[in-house]
């Protein structure tokens, strides 16, 4: 009983702080433009765990690569863009209005995004680059085969190639992103 009383009296205390520290961390953002930014911050913390793995051999795990790539995965595509309704510009968004103008390229990017994401499942076993990988299947015209539609390559080529080379293009995607479509924090 006692237990259960300091349990309580220490949730009673701390709810509070963690809702605020939740509100400050999407800005005061509501509804669409708070869960848009609640993916966001969901596929960022995926990717910088990523990072860490690409960066330290040591520390690389595949089930933990199929793991966060599986996070952002599921925020990109259709459901990223389903959280870009016309106009929700309402602050304090970081979305710049040239998504709506420039739809079919945003679209195109979290499309991307997400068969990246799969491929880097895919490729998660393969570990990190080394000898023998070959030039990521480029063609003689220095482009890549296998390219599928929204312009990443086909999930049979990144199934082949290793995980930090997936990666790569991942995050460039992300960038790409990023510049064309988010306004930079104040």
């Amino acid at each position: 009983m006692k237990k259960s009383l300091a349990a309580a009296a220490v949730l009673a205390t701390t709810a509070p702080m963690v809702m605020a520290s939740s509100a400050l961390a999407h800005d005061g953002a509501t509804g669409i433009v708070e869960e848009r930014m609640h993916a966001m911050k969901e596929m960022g913390k995926a990717v910088r765990t990523l990072k860490n793995m690409m960066e330290d051999e040591s520390s690389y795990d595949a089930k933990a690569v199929r793991a966060q790539a599986e996070i952002i995965k599921l925020h990109a595509g259709k459901k990223m863009t389903r959280q870009f309704p016309e106009g929700s510009l309402q602050n304090p968004t970081y979305a710049k209005p040239e998504i709506w103008s420039d739809w079919d390229r945003f679209s195109e990017l979290s499309s991307q995004l997400e068969t990246l994401a799969g491929g880097l499942e895919l490729a998660a076993d393969n570990g990190l680059m080394m000898e023998g990988h070959g030039s990521m299947m480029m063609n003689g015209d220095g482009h890549m085969d296998g390219m599928m539609g929204n312009g990443a390559p086909a999930l049979e080529v990144l199934r082949e190639m290793p995980a930090d080379g997936v990666f790569t293009m991942l995050v460039k995607t992300c960038s790409s992103c990023h510049l064309e479509f988010r306004a930079r924090k104040p």
